[in-house]
């Protein structure tokens, strides 16, 4: 491949990647109502849900305001209203009573996972017209680009 190539097909990633931002708003999402005509949870506090979730064992505010890229009075206010709907559940760190602890509650773990269904529902949908090695060529492809993106540029965790 060319340079003059190799540029725009970066530049079409670069416009898709803006597009997709674009499109995945907490507006846009917020938008989205699910079929089964349940309240949809409010995208940002899924986003802090997903955070506690992908950290997969009890996490602090910290961790939260780091992973969403706000600054710790914002993150504390966040988790304090999934607190307040029942979403997580804060406790203190045992190995340090100074520190608290944030860990979804059933209620909170129902809300991401009906979440995450409604979501992969879309994408069906959005890929349903899709040959079966396109969208597993996709997925390939762009769990590949963000395991790269993530080493390029990485977390601050």
């Amino acid at each position: 491949m060319s340079k003059k190539d190799q540029d725009k097909a970066v530049a079409a990633v670069e416009r898709a990647m803006v597009a997709i931002r674009r499109t995945q708003t907490r507006r846009s999402l917020g938008r989205l109502v699910p079929p089964d005509g349940g309240k949809p949870i409010d995208p940002t506090l899924f986003s802090v849900l997903d955070v506690v979730e992908d950290r997969d064992k009890p996490c602090s505010v910290t961790d939260v305001a780091t992973a969403l890229g706000v600054d710790q009075p914002r993150a504390s206010r966040l988790v304090l209203r999934a607190v307040g709907e029942g979403l997580l559940d804060r406790r203190t760190d045992p190995s340090d009573a100074r520190r608290t602890l944030i860990t979804l509650t059933g209620t909170g773990q129902e809300q991401l996972d009906r979440t995450h269904r409604f979501r992969q529902e879309v994408f069906a949908r959005v890929m349903a017209d899709w040959p079966d090695a396109d969208r597993s060529e996709f997925a390939r492809l762009i769990t590949t680009f963000v395991t790269s993106f993530a080493q390029v540029i990485p977390d601050p965790d």
